[in-house]
Formats: C-alpha cells, sequence, structure tokens
C-alpha cells in the first residue's frame, strides 16, 4: 500500500467505530427512557399486543391485548391513590386460570396466556367492585 490509501483505511475504521459507538449510545438511551418516544401510548401500555376490549366498571376497568399467540389483561383503578386490594385474572378456554392479586396503587396485572386461536375469559376487581366476560377474543 502506498502511504496515502494507508490512511484511509485507518480513517475509515476510525469512522466506523464511532458509528458503532454512537448506536451503542442511542441505543441505551432509548433503552433508559422506555423506548423511541417516551410518553407515547405505546411506551405506557404494559402488555404486547393491540388492546382489544376494555370493560369498565365503578372503581376501574378492565383492559385485554391481543397479539398473535398470547392474550394478556390488566386491571387499572379508575383514580390512583392509596393501595387497595385489585386483582385481575385471565383463562384459556380448556385451560386453568392465571391471577395477579394483591395490594397495589394503579393497576393489578399485566397476567399473559398463551391463546393461539383459543377464547380466552377475564375477570378484573379494583377495592371490592369489579367485572368480568364470558368467552372472547375467539
Amino acid at each position: 500500500m502506498t502511504r496515502g490509501t494507508e490512511g484511509h483505511v485507518r480513517g475509515a475504521r476510525r469512522g466506523r467505530r464511532r458509528h458503532a459507538v454512537a448506536l451503542a449510545l442511542t441505543t441505551a438511551l432509548a433503552l433508559v427512557t422506555g423506548g423511541a418516544v417516551a410518553g407515547s401510548a405505546d411506551a405506557a401500555s404494559v402488555c404486547a399486543g393491540r388492546p382489544k376490549k376494555t370493560v369498565k366498571f365503578a372503581t376501574g376497568e378492565v383492559r385485554v391485548y391481543k397479539s398473535r399467540a398470547y392474550a394478556c389483561v390488566t386491571a387499572v383503578a379508575a383514580g390512583p391513590g392509596k393501595r387497595r386490594p385489585m386483582a385481575v385474572t385471565i383463562q384459556p378456554r380448556g385451560g386453568l386460570p392465571v391471577t395477579d392479586s394483591g395490594r397495589y396503587t394503579r393497576r393489578a396485572g399485566p397476567v399473559t396466556v398463551h391463546a393461539l386461536n383459543r377464547c380466552v375469559r377475564v375477570s378484573g376487581k379494583v377495592d371490592g367492585k369489579g367485572a368480568r366476560t364470558g368467552w372472547i377474543l375467539c
């Protein structure tokens, strides 16, 4: 190699390294801030998939999400505040129910089950009041 091309090769390597470092920093920043656009509706969702059904009741609501193979559910309080009893349950047809319950300030769940080509039924409670569905997402 001539002296001129050797310097060009070093410069190209340096440029690739800088690009790799910049990409790593951008990725780390996105992970720290909660995704590509912090504060968007997608960033607020704790379940994977698309929202499919919302069942409202006096003290909150049950939100159901569906991806291709999974169904996910959360129970969300109407007004966040002090800790209170909350519970959310999802059951795939032919399977056992999965529950998350406890004393929470804002949300019970998420609870996810495998639901590829299966119906599910869900229920949720916030502070003693709640709602349930029949078989949905069939």
